[in-house]
């Protein structure tokens, strides 16, 4: 998922996105621990769809109040 296509969501969506990507997170870090994890490759890209999903919001929230100093 790219930057594009999180910014073609909405906000509700990108939240509960960053939720589920935050539990995989989690799970993969588990299976890391415990030996299960095999694509190890599988953290990074976890990570990243983070950090995207929390720019894009971040950027959404600073429009807002943007608009709202404007008005």
């Amino acid at each position: 998922m790219n930057a594009d296509e999180i910014r073609e969501m909405t906000t509700e969506a990108i939240q509960e996105e960053l939720n589920s990507s935050r539990e995989a997170l989690m799970r993969l870090r588990f299976q890391l621990t415990t030996g299960e994890l095999t694509d190890h490759t599988q953290i990074k890209v976890t990570r990243r769809r983070i950090a995207r999903l929390v720019t894009i919001l971040n950027e959404r929230s600073a429009a807002e109040q943007q608009k709202e100093g404007e008005a």
